[in-house]
């Protein structure tokens, strides 16, 4: 029997806004950020929305001066990769739940930015075999894919509409990077210096994980030269895409 993975598929970059929804500070940078800087670089705009401040996310900080710490690190991140709009929905860190208030909050967020691509985090159980995926991006993701269709429908959330904000149906594609079961991929070869920085400027999350000797650039090469080699390029940001079709 042939394991070989199967070849990834080219994301469309026919676009020119897009919305990156994720659960905490960091998350981006965990699989996504050379790829943003990639459009970046292409005159792109992406946008960066955190629901939670990751402020549970350092056991030897207190969540009040967590939140500022990891707010600072992920705004200095974004703009190592070209994003200078980042939006903290201030959200609790590590307790979110999957549920209409919080297809509100997406929805409303999605309203206002009208994005054509949005980017979430992989929601799936698992990143693959035995390694469960963490409840705060279990439950953003399926609650970004619901919120982009609620986004397009003016009879959901209908109180939002007002001072001039009005319906979005014209989210084409939600994105989930990470995922285990991706079949396309972005050719991030110039830009992984970059998302590897990016991952770095979160110094001090990192260093309260206490992993020892771990390398940011060895974790993220070891990610893009998998799903490079499956895309035919050096390295490569796998997501598995989400057609929304609103109004097709």
């Amino acid at each position: 029997m042939d394991d070989t993975p199967p070849p990834l598929a080219p994301l469309t970059e026919d676009w020119d806004r897009a919305l990156a929804v994720v659960a905490h500070p960091d998350d981006m940078e965990f699989g996504a950020a050379a790829a943003v800087a990639r459009w970046t670089g292409q005159g792109k705009s992406v946008v960066y929305c955190m629901v939670t401040s990751g402020e549970a996310g350092i056991d030897g900080l207190h969540p009040d001066r967590c939140r500022e710490v990891r707010e600072a690190e992920q705004v200095d991140s974004a703009r190592i990769v070209g994003v200078e709009e980042v939006e903290f929905l201030g959200e609790p860190d590590g307790i979110l739940e999957y549920g209409v208030p919080l297809r509100r909050t997406i929805a409303h967020v999605v309203r206002r930015h009208r994005p054509e691509i949005v980017i979430t985090g992989n929601f799936r159980d698992t990143w693959g075999g035995a390694n469960l995926n963490q409840a705060d991006h279990i439950a953003v993701g399926r609650a970004v894919v619901d919120a982009v269709r609620d986004a397009g429908n003016r009879w959901i959330f209908p109180e939002q509409l007002s001072d001039g904000l009005e319906p979005w149906g014209g989210v084409g594609e939600v994105w989930a990077f990470g995922s285990p079961v991706a079949e396309h991929a972005v050719d991030t070869t110039a830009t992984f210096d970059a998302g590897v920085a990016s991952l770095e400027a979160h110094r001090a999350y990192i260093d309260g994980l206490g992993w020892e000797n771990w390398d940011p650039r060895e974790f993220l090469e070891g990610i893009a030269r998998q799903a490079g080699s499956r895309l035919g390029v050096a390295l490569a940001a796998p997501f598995e895409v989400f057609p929304m079709g609103w109004g097709e």
